[in-house]
Formats: C-alpha cells, sequence, structure tokens
C-alpha cells in the first residue's frame, strides 16, 4: 500500500512502516538539517522540503495512507502550552488539508500527551470534528512505547482514523511482555563510545557510526532530577535537546542533596556521560545502517528525540495493514465517529 509522509523528521515512523510492508512513495521535511539524513535512508522516496504550507494538493501523490506528526512543542508540558493558538499548533490543519484532497484509507497522527490536557480540549475537539465531517473512525488514546517493544518510557498520543466504510476502529496491539531494558537495547555498546571533540561538533572517529556522546556541563534544571536509569530498566524518554539526554546507565543514581538539586555521586563522577547518538538512535529501535548526517552533534539529538520509535511504528503498522485489507463495505463515506483506546478495550471485555 502507498503512503504519503508528513512531517516525516529523521523517518522513525516512514521505517516502521516500510517493515511492515508499505509502500512510502513520497515525504515532506522543511528542516534542512534533516535532508541529507532522510535522503540517505530513504534514497526511493521522492522528499519535498517545502514548507507544508506552499504544498498544493495536487503535487502530493495518490495514496492509501498519510502518516505523521505535526510539531509537537505548541502542546508540549515543557513548551509555551498555547496548542492550536501558536502557528506551529496551527499545521493540524494544514495535515487535515491534505487528508480532505486525497481521502487515504486510514490516517494516523502522532502527538505529545499534552495535547490531551483539558486546556486543550476545545482545540481537540474541532481536530476531532473535522476528522469525522471527512468520514473517518477516529480512535485516539495515550500509549507506552516501552509496551510495544521500545526500551524507553516515552508516552505519546496516537491518532488513527479509517475510513467510515470500513465499519472499524483501530484497536492497540496486543503488549510486548517482558518491556525491554537498556541492557537489552545499548549492553554492547558500553566500551566504545566517543566524547565530541567540543560540545556541539561531530567525531568521525567514533567506532560504530554516531557512536558518540556530547560533552559540556548539565544545567541546573537538568542536576533537578536523577537523570540515571539502570541496566534492568527501560530508558527515561529521549528528548530532542541534546544536552537533556540521560546519563549512561554505567553510573550510579544521583544522590539527593537538596530541594531540587542532586550531584554525581563522589568518587563516581568519571562514571557520568550523556547516552551517545547512537546509544539514543538504539533506544528508538533505529537499526545500526540508519546513519544520522550532520555536522553539529547538537542535531543528531535533536532529529532522534523528535522521531517515533520505529518498533512502535512497526507495532502500529502492522495493526493498520491488517484492518484496512478488508474491503470497504460502501464506497460512500458517511460521517465518521470518535473513540478513545480506552472505550475500546472496555468494550471489548
Amino acid at each position: 500500500m502507498r503512503l504519503i509522509s508528513l512531517f516525516s523528521g529523521a523517518g522513525g515512523l516512514d521505517l516502521g512502516f516500510e517493515r511492515a510492508g508499505f509502500d512510502i512513495v513520497w515525504a515532506n521535511e522543511y528542516d534542512r538539517s534533516i535532508w541529507d539524513t532522510y535522503r540517505k535512508n530513504f534514497p526511493g522516496t521522492r522528499l519535498d522540503t517545502r514548507s507544508i504550507v506552499d504544498i498544493q494538493a495536487g503535487e502530493v501523490p495518490d495514496c492509501d495512507g498519510m502518516i505523521g506528526g505535526p510539531p509537537c512543542q505548541s502542546w508540549s508540558e515543557a513548551g509555551a502550552r498555547r496548542g492550536i493558538h501558536d502557528q506551529r499548533g496551527q499545521l493540524f490543519y494544514e495535515y487535515i488539508r491534505l487528508l480532505e484532497a486525497k481521502r487515504p484509507k486510514f490516517f494516523l497522527a502522532e502527538n505529545v500527551s499534552g495535547i490531551l490536557f483539558r486546556r486543550h480540549s476545545g482545540a481537540l475537539d474541532r481536530i476531532f470534528a473535522e476528522f469525522t465531517n471527512l468520514g473517518y473512525n477516529v480512535s485516539y488514546g495515550l500509549l507506552n512505547a516501552n509496551d510495544f517493544g521500545v526500551p524507553q518510557d516515552r508516552e505519546r498520543v496516537i491518532i488513527i482514523g479509517y475510513r467510515s466504510s470500513l465499519q472499524h476502529f483501530f484497536t492497540p496491539p496486543e503488549k510486548h511482555v517482558p518491556r525491554p531494558t537498556l541492557r537489552d537495547a545499548i549492553w554492547d555498546l558500553r566500551d566504545t563510545a566517543q566524547p565530541t571533540r567540543g560540545p556541539s561538533t561531530h567525531n568521525h572517529q567514533a567506532s560504530v557510526a554516531n557512536h558518540e556522546y556530547m560533552t559540556g556541563g548539565f544545567s541546573t534544571i537538568f542536576m533537578s532530577r536523577n537523570r540515571v536509569r539502570d541496566w534492568n530498566s527501560p530508558s527515561f524518554t529521549i528528548q530532542a535537546g541534546a544536552r537533556h539526554a540521560p546519563l549512561h546507565p554505567q553510573a550510579p543514581p544521583m544522590p539527593l542533596v537538596g530541594k531540587d538539586q542532586r550531584i554525581f555521586e563522589p568518587g563516581a563522577e568519571h562514571l557520568y556521560r550523556r547516552l551517545s547518538v547512537r546509544e539514543c538512535a538504539r533506544v528508538q529501535t533505529f537499526p545500526d545502517d540508519h546513519e544520522f548526517v550532520y555536522s553539529q552533534i547538537s542535531h543528531g539529538y535533536k532529529m532522534i528525540g523528535n522521531a517515533v520509535p520505529v518498533e512502535f511504528a512497526r507495532r502500529l503498522a502492522e495493526q493498520i495493514r491488517r484492518d484496512v485489507r478488508v474491503q470497504p463495505k460502501s464506497a460512500r463515506n458517511r460521517k465518521g465517529a470518535v473513540r478513545a483506546f480506552e472505550e475500546l478495550t472496555s468494550a471489548e471485555q
């Protein structure tokens, strides 16, 4: 089945869908620091680098599905939290514009948990109304990628719509047991990471592609919480900011010495380092042959932190593929409906 990908980033969502048997025929990414990475890893996909607001629907190929994660900073707890009132938040409507024009069998949109906050409920209701008026049955909810084969606690809102003519709603696949850990993901890389030559430059001497970590100081905000998970736990969420990358599990937990104030364990300071770019990529379940192209290491961390974990995407994609291969019961779309994953689960029990 043919897919178009919006807000494609480094291609975590795209790679997961490829592994589930989908064909990414067209992608859109406006951030020039990502273009070389996407082209290197998806040489068969046409990458459109214009802003989505400048792309006419007729320039986008017809497709069976549309995937993408509109920018999340507007909805994030760590950001300004202006939601749909922010220019980036309004890019959700550009996603809807192309969905209306192409009318694929399904769509998937991914965003941060903040989109479900009560302050955004009116905007979210309007977005859902747009989807249902286009004739899609929409299911949504908060999922933790660690439940689906990703060695990381990463909660994200997933919104999936099927044409109402399919008379079906998406239901999340079964959870992965046992949940994967840092040991599963990066144990074999523990002795080979290299520091950068400076706080932001790329070290080309790493033994595995991108297996280098940012050096430099740690902010008071970073030092306000423990940033170390042990080998037998999933990682903290991989973030887009290089300076906020989790610390390597070789180090002991950071002792609390005051209100919102922690230190590195005295005598073990040498064990504290950020996860390398490749270690972050492993935690995000990117394969080692998915190479990230950058001159500044901060761009590598940003690409990976903003990505959808590959294995998470694959698990969702496989469920979608099973669902949409059913022939539509009617060629005409009716008005759709919205249901939360929790409602779907309870209705089936």
